[in-house]
């Protein structure tokens, strides 16, 4: 597939605007999480909420919060896949577990829902470096 910018034109690729991309990954309550620690890379699906350009979701204690104790540096990545499009939104930041009192209570606030029954008391910052986001156009066209 080449690298288009118009699909009104027809072209099977649509790269966003940093507002589209915005508006899209507001737009939804799951994505997955990428970590890296030690050369291995780890993807995790987590409910999520957008706030001020900021992603943030809560996790219980294990894998996923000492990852981001040791690499900070995380990917977020977002889709929606339909029979004829889609599109895609990854953002690359920092991590950060929120610990003073006054963020946990603000992010408290935040409307974040839990698919998950489980308790997890630990809020999880992500502020961003970049968003880059892709309009999909699928097509029957050859395989190769």
């Amino acid at each position: 597939m080449g690298n288009g910018t118009d699909e009104a034109a027809g072209q099977p690729i649509t790269e966003l605007t940093a507002q589209e991309s915005w508006q899209l990954l507001s737009s939804k309550e799951l994505g997955r999480l990428a970590l890296s620690v030690t050369g291995r890379v780890d993807i995790f699906p987590v409910n999520y909420v957008v706030h001020q350009r900021k992603v943030y979701f809560r996790t219980a204690e294990g894998t996923k919060l000492v990852e981001l104790t040791i690499n900070r540096d995380v990917a977020f990545e977002v889709d929606e896949l339909a029979e004829k499009s889609g599109w895609s939104v990854i953002v690359h930041g920092t991590a950060r577990r929120l610990q003073k009192l006054d963020e946990v209570a603000a992010a408290d606030e935040l409307p974040l829902r839990s698919w998950l029954a489980t308790p997890r008391f630990n809020y999880v910052e992500i502020t961003p470096t970049e968003i880059t986001g892709r309009r999909l156009v699928f097509s029957d066209g050859p395989d190769r």
